[in-house]
């Protein structure tokens, strides 16, 4: 099971939060001219780092004052709310129980993020993504933040990211290196893209650098070939 960090708050001046920032900046720059505001951050299968990733890059966000809000949409393993200590009173309980957002809308402690939690684990995860009500919600919290940032379950072995991926402005895939064969990071960048997905770029992480002492938790390759944010430890 993948055990989040916020290391970008913890020790923000940590060469793992720089590779952070890289990779946000790399992300701000990946859609000059088009609107950038609801992002995915997924990975191919589980326990790649998706959640890590997701919420730290939402703390380097905020760190640079944009307002956050991040979105729990794994609702078959959720663990956003467990990471800040809140409850998991959010997303399953809007779409299927019709909470009003705003009032399950949790802040973080972190200046200028808040967190929408997924809520009790929903019997027809896929089902809900993929509403019209879903949309609808997304459409309605635009206005109120500068960047959404939404966490989903893997590619592969389900459907939600997929199902999610064409009502959003831009995704993220995580591959770990050495953990994700080729085939199956080329069979979920097809699933994406045949879901009409806009793939901003890729994370590989968990990279061994030449000509360096340990590992490079992270990489970016941007959709257009750009690339940055090595950490090396």
């Amino acid at each position: 099971m993948e055990t989040i960090t916020l290391i970008a708050d913890r020790d923000a001046k940590s060469p793992v939060a720089e590779a952070y920032r890289t990779i946000r900046t790399n992300i701000q720059f990946s859609n000059v001219g088009q609107e950038l505001k609801t992002i995915i951050v997924t990975s191919a299968t589980p326990n790649e780092g998706k959640s890590t990733t997701i919420s730290n890059l939402a703390v380097v966000m905020a760190q640079a004052g944009h307002k956050v809000l991040l979105m729990d949409c794994d609702m078959r393993n959720p663990t956003q709310h467990k990471l800040f200590k809140l409850t998991n009173k959010g997303l399953s309980n809007c779409i299927s129980a019709s909470e009003e957002v705003r009032e399950v809308i949790q802040k973080t402690g972190i200046e200028n993020l808040e967190l929408l939690a997924s809520g009790p684990v929903a019997p027809n995860p896929s089902e809900l993504l993929g509403s019209k009500r879903m949309e609808q919600l997304l459409e309605r919290l635009k206005p109120d933040y500068d960047y959404i940032l939404i966490d989903t379950p893997p590619i592969m072995p389900v459907t939600d990211a997929a199902v999610l991926s064409g009502k959003v402005d831009g995704l993220v895939m995580l591959v770990s290196s050495g953990e994700v064969t080729p085939a199956a990071a080329k069979e979920a960048k097809q699933r994406l893209l045949q879901a009409g997905a806009h793939i901003l770029g890729v994370i590989l992480n968990k990279v061994e650098l030449a000509h360096t002492h340990g590992y490079g938790y992270y990489y970016y390759y941007g959709s257009d070939g750009t690339s940055g944010g090595d950490v090396r430890h």
